[in-house]
């Protein structure tokens, strides 16, 4: 981060502006960052106005843009279960890998996995593939470690809209969701190239978002019909449907704990529902949160708990150009994180540091520092 050498010229037409610098006294804390924000011009530093933020990752910056891998759209963005690494997928068919920490260098791209654009994407449980989905109805795995196909399913008629992994009974599946109306579960250890399982109620509503419990034993469904289907792997029956939007579910996401459900919907509400066996409500609504416009493009916005705290907070983003970042105890929004010139896409928390992804139809995705505390 480089250092002023002098100072800018005085008089009218010069604004003040903030820069980052490095002073002797913080060298010996790496976890601090300070900021001069105003200053009155050569021999006046100490006189300068100065904040000093408290550092809460091993981010470069509190604010990290990556840029320059897309020439489209960006549909949805996560890091692996370790944190090392993060993905995103695009509407120009390429998956773009990233270091999480410093240099935040996009060390490879995956181009034209697809046919058509690429909808969601999702980490193995190991880090070591990477699963996409795209609007040509493929399900995909990519080898990380090489680049290679492992393997192509035709997993729907229409687009694949969603996808989720999870674990049961020891094994890894994947579950994936589409416009033809049915939920799917993959085995990719078994050389067979049909599902395990179905789950299709015979309404052909278009599936657009999939979740998995934590035990693998249930999959939440969510479609165009405004509802959230449980179904039993077990069985392939419906154990229970939670009700409550009034528009297409865009999106939905497990606490890290397994008790909650957090839903998304084109009609703007998030709604957190109670997930756990013995629910004391018949509606199972734990909380209704507002202040996140899905907008007018009715594009699938991503919805994600926190991990670092065990999911005290939860995040989505919006139509307009914002993450918003509610406190789940409370319900009170916490933040309102700017920075995107589209609307955001895609959301996602770092497994272990306070560290928020969002990616944008802007093609940039933002690496965002939470918790820093500001001692000015």
């Amino acid at each position: 981060m480089s250092v002023r050498k002098s100072p800018p010229p005085a008089g009218p037409g010069y604004a003040l502006t903030k820069r980052a610098r490095v002073d002797d006294e913080d060298a010996e804390d790496p976890n601090s960052m300070t900021l001069t924000v105003a200053s009155s011009g050569e021999g006046q530093r100490k006189n300068a106005l100065i904040r000093t933020i408290k550092r809460t990752s091993g981010l470069e910056a509190p604010i990290v843009s990556l840029t320059g891998a897309h020439g489209g759209e960006i549909t949805a963005c996560k890091f692996d279960p370790s944190g090392r690494r993060l993905a995103a997928c695009s509407v120009d068919r390429a998956i773009s890998l990233w270091n999480t920490f410093p240099p935040h260098d996009n060390y490879g791209i995956l181009p034209n996995v697809h046919k058509q654009a690429i909808l969601d994407i999702a980490f193995s449980i190991d880090s070591e593939v990477i699963y996409s989905g795209g609007a040509d109805g493929m399900l995909i795995a990519t080898d990380l470690t090489n680049g290679e196909r492992l393997v192509r399913y035709a997993a729907h008629y229409g687009p694949l809209n969603s996808i989720a992994v999870g674990v049961s009974g020891g094994r890894e599946l994947v579950l994936t969701g589409g416009d033809d109306g049915i939920a799917r579960v993959w085995d990719l250890s078994l050389d067979i190239n049909h599902p395990v399982a179905e789950f299709d109620d015979g309404r052909d509503c278009p599936v657009t978002a999939v979740e998995w419990s934590t035990d693998g034993n249930q999959c939440f469904v969510g479609g165009v019909d405004n509802e959230i289907k449980v179904w039993d792997l077990r069985t392939t029956k419906v154990v229970y449907t939670l009700h409550g939007h009034t528009d297409t579910i865009s999106s939905i996401s497990l606490s890290p704990n397994g008790h909650y459900l957090a839903t998304y919907s084109l009609d703007s509400a998030l709604i957190i529902y109670d997930v756990r066996p013995f629910s004391s409500d018949p509606m199972r609504v734990y909380r209704s949160l507002t202040g996140a416009p899905a907008g007018f493009e009715q594009t699938l916005i991503r919805v994600c708990w926190s991990r670092h705290d065990g999911g005290a907070r939860i995040a989505v983003g919006g139509g307009d150009r914002t993450v918003t970042v509610w406190e789940v105890e409370t319900g009170k929004v916490l933040y309102k994180l700017p920075g995107h010139k589209g609307t955001v896409t895609g959301v996602d928390f770092h497994p272990r540091e306070p560290i928020i992804l969002t990616g944008s139809k802007d093609t940039n995705m933002l690496l965002g520092e939470l918790d820093a505390q500001d001692f000015a």
